[in-house]
């Protein structure tokens, strides 16, 4: 079962294969971010946590 790093909340095997990094996390999803930003939310929560 796939979940947000962020807030934890489920999300789909698609939603993680297309906003997912290349290990299959997701820093972002509906539930914490807004549909229209969440590209580039996860892009900036991942940079943070590296």
């Amino acid at each position: 079962m796939s979940q947000c790093n962020h807030c934890e909340t489920f999300v789909s095997n698609n939603f993680v294969r297309v906003f997912g990094d290349e290990d299959g996390n997701v820093y972002a999803c509906p539930s914490c971010s807004a549909n229209a930003g969440i590209s580039q939310v996860s892009t900036e929560r991942r940079a943070s946590s590296l």
